[in-house]
């Protein structure tokens, strides 16, 4: 007699949430694969080419035989590179054993939230965040603590605001400069009053993600957490090169920390994955070899991302009833849209717009334009639009984004 199988589910795994931006990603996808001019930007995904001297390397280690497996903690040759990158673009001192190359920097967060965080342990996360960062701390049996901002703030937290969010039970502290998903960078007096407060709770530890650091527009500087005082033992540091050298599919990251920390988080490695790619590995020291921040091909990048982001923020001031916290890094706009949904907002012809899923879903499907709901980044009266597109692109996109939400086609909630 056959047995019916048991098909539950882990219960920590059923609890977690879908990614949206994976969600809208796809269903623009399929919606092109039909035929429907659709613009997406929902993905967190540089459209330039990985530049020339990055393939190259790649090529080369694949016709010169270096496609075995590298040492679980990544190459000798490229930690030690990455510890010469973080003394002169970052000014943080590291040994080569206190340095974890991964597979992306995702990876390395998971790993660190693994390596430091116990069952019932607290993580501090300031809302709006990466939509990974709470999924991570559930999973590693923490509990997220959300800290929410607003764009009045410039989408950044105050002291004021962490101390009132530390518990005895506080153990990490994220935060992520500059911000995916608001573009915000925060200043280094700012970074200064927070490791103050840091500083008053010997529990607490700060994983710093710094993946968007080269991707930030005068006036704004990056700074790392760990350079400042009494903070170097209390950060981990992850990075990786993904975003700045739109390396997305080589998937490689890094995590830089205190040596027991880091340890323990090669562990963790060890018995999952183990090392990264030796192609990307190989890949990487070409990277870095481009020079400060990236080199003239980076810099090429940025200056085309701040052209897009300043014209989309321009388009977006042309809309009444929308609340903006201009970007200073990274390639992502979140701006408040409280206005556009709830309570007697309607699209004419479409019908109401109750909340900021429903909103999203009606720019793909009468605008034709992807964007991400605010609610997967805990800032549920926003979205967010990338501008990793070409300027003619992201023009079109923003086009028929006025249009859309033009006084005759969109009646805003009642009160707004």
């Amino acid at each position: 007699m056959a047995h019916a199988v048991d098909q539950t589910i882990n219960p920590a795994v059923a609890a977690l949430k879908p990614s949206k931006t994976m969600a809208l990603t796809d269903l623009a996808l399929s919606m092109k694969e039909q035929g429907v001019d659709v613009i997406g930007l929902a993905a967190g995904e540089p459209d330039f080419d990985t530049p020339s001297e990055i393939v190259a390397a790649g090529v080369e280690a694949l016709q010169t035989g270096l496609t075995r497996y590298t040492p679980n903690a990544g190459t000798s040759v490229l930690r030690k590179a990455i510890c010469s990158k973080l003394k002169v673009d970052n000014g943080l001192e590291y040994a080569a054993d206190e340095v974890l190359v991964s597979n992306g920097a995702k990876q390395s967060i998971w790993q660190a939230l693994l390596a430091t965080c116990s069952a019932g342990d607290e993580v501090i996360i300031p809302a709006p965040y990466w939509v990974s960062y709470p999924e991570m701390a559930t999973m590693a049996g923490a509990k997220p603590v959300i800290v929410p901002t607003t764009p009045q703030e410039g989408f950044l937290m105050s002291a004021e605001k962490l101390r009132a969010a530390i518990t005895p039970r506080s153990r990490l502290l994220i935060l992520c400069t500059p911000s995916n998903p608001t573009g915000s960078v925060y200043p280094r007096e700012l970074l200064e009053a927070l490791a103050e407060v840091v500083r008053d709770h010997p529990r607490l530890l700060v994983l710093s993600d710094e993946i968007y650091e080269y991707i930030t527009y005068a006036p704004a500087q990056h700074h790392s957490f760990g350079t400042l005082p009494g903070m170097w033992e209390r950060t981990l540091t992850v990075n990786g090169f993904s975003k700045a050298y739109a390396m997305t599919g080589w998937r490689l990251g890094y995590l830089a920390g205190p040596r027991h920390f880091v340890k323990a988080a090669s562990t963790i490695q060890s018995q999952s994955t183990s090392g990264a790619s030796s192609i990307a590995q190989h890949a990487a020291l070409a990277a870095l070899n481009l020079g400060p921040r990236g080199g003239p091909p980076v810099a090429a990048m940025v200056e085309a991302f701040k052209e897009r982001k300043d014209m989309i923020v321009a388009k977006l001031r042309t809309i009444p009833g929308v609340n903006l916290a201009e970007p200073e890094g990274a390639f992502y706009v979140l701006p408040e849209m409280g206005a556009f949904f709830g309570p007697g907002a309607e699209a004419v012809g479409w019908g109401p717009v109750p909340d900021s899923d429903a909103f999203c879903r009606y720019l793909i499907e009468k605008a034709n334009v992807a964007v991400v709901p605010g609610e997967a980044f805990g800032a549920d009266t926003c979205i967010r639009i990338s501008y990793a597109a070409s300027l003619d692109t992201l023009t079109t996109a923003m086009d028929r984004i006025v249009a859309a939400l033009a006084p005759g086609a969109y009646r805003l909630r009642t009160g707004a």
